[in-house]
């Protein structure tokens, strides 16, 4: 399966032949048209073509590293009629719907668990189309793609991280297991001013946020947010300066490159944001942000020097009053992290849908979901929420 541009699947028999449909594997976004893409994954920037083109073409994904594309691409005729972005994976870094136990298991009892197949947007823990497909009908032809190519590639599994809504219905229908997650995200509630958001909390959070920046404040700290278009090469070199040392603090190397952030400023000026902290009117740390035409969505940050309350300013507070001034619905401020609740962020429904080719451990996986759902919702029953109760709703 060395030459996998050359697997293709005959769908199933259509009910006339102008219906007919074949799906081929697709393994560079180059060659795929980027106007007939996009018609099919809408706003989402994190599935745009220009975004997936940008990781293979910079190398941040690819066969070397363990994300090698294997995108399914459903045409009838010459019309690009639906697609999965899809990878053929050989570890599970980079999802955020973690499986590491489920790839212990199989190590213990000698199986592999890799590679295996994973439809998401790489790196990006955000909800958006994955199916992409105009109907229910085109979205079950790529799952079936998909199966099909499981078993030819000799993946142990098939998973779907983060679908949109309007791919659930279609990934309910198939044989696959569903699981739930849930990440905190902030919501705009007509708030005209940050002012308002934080009349909207308890007191005692209301409190800390305005505490947290008096005494930023103090110590010299200022803000400013830097549009995509507006941005100049230090900006982008003191950010990529900033991310890089986040890594480096942890023992790790970053995903993504400085070549993969230049595409970004170059192709997609409108959906990206710098959030850049000055100190005594030098810049100190900087968050780096995406966006659509209804979320704002944080993605990485880095400081060359610690302080107090700096972190939770410069990715959450500024974030969400970014949100206000530019009338965004939703601030989404990453994966994980019950600490965020305190920022004014809930928690908010995740959801994936996997498929195990070995029937023991789809059961085993299946019964381990169905208990980890319940934790699930005993734990965000416990949550104590950040509004005041006439605020909530």
């Amino acid at each position: 399966m060395k030459d996998r541009e050359n697997v293709h699947f005959e769908a199933k028999p259509p009910a006339t032949e102008a219906d007919a449909a074949v799906v081929r594997v697709v393994t560079r976004m180059a060659s795929l048209s980027a106007d007939a893409w996009n018609a099919l994954a809408g706003d989402s920037p994190f599935v745009r073509h220009a975004f997936l083109a940008a990781l293979e073409d910079t190398g941040c994904v690819g066969a070397p590293i363990g994300w090698e594309p294997v995108h399914l691409a459903l045409f009838r005729g010459e019309r690009l009629d639906a697609a999965m972005p899809l990878y053929l994976k050989h570890h599970s870094w980079g999802e955020f719907v973690f499986d590491w136990a489920w790839a212990d298991a199989y190590r213990r009892h000698g199986l592999a668990y890799y590679p295996k197949l994973v439809c998401c947007a790489p790196f990006s823990p955000v909800a958006g189309p994955r199916l992409l497909a105009k109907n229910d009908a085109d979205r079950a032809v790529l799952i079936d793609a998909a199966l099909k190519l499981t078993g030819d590639l000799d993946c142990s599994s098939f998973h779907v991280l983060f679908p949109a809504e309007a791919d659930h219905a279609a990934l309910n229908a198939a044989p696959l297991l569903h699981r739930s997650g849930f990440q905190f995200h902030w919501y705009n509630a007509g708030y005209g001013s940050f002012d308002d958001f934080l009349a909207a909390l308890t007191h005692d959070k209301r409190k800390k946020i305005k505490q947290e920046r008096k005494k930023l404040a103090n110590l010299g700290v200022t803000f400013r947010w830097i549009e995509g278009r507006d941005s100049v090469d230090a900006d982008w070199a003191f950010f990529y300066r900033c991310y890089a040392d986040t890594y480096a603090r942890h023992r790790s190397e970053p995903h993504l490159n400085p070549d993969f952030f230049a595409r970004l400023r170059a192709t997609m000026p409108d959906n990206v944001v710098l959030i850049v902290a000055d100190r005594d009117g030098e810049p100190t740390a900087c968050a780096f942000c995406m966006k659509d035409g209804e979320r704002l969505y944080g993605r990485h940050w880095g400081t060359l020097d610690y302080l107090p309350g700096l972190h939770f300013e410069t990715c959450y507070q500024q974030g969400i009053e970014y949100a206000i001034a530019q009338g965004l619905k939703v601030f989404e401020g990453g994966a994980q992290g019950e600490h965020k609740l305190a920022r004014g962020l809930v928690p908010t429904a995740t959801h994936s849908w996997h498929w195990l080719a070995h029937p023991g451990f789809r059961d085993a996986v299946d019964r381990f979901l169905e208990r980890e759902s319940e934790a699930i919702a005993h734990y965000l029953d416990e949550l104590d929420g950040p509004f005041r109760r006439e605020s909530r709703g």
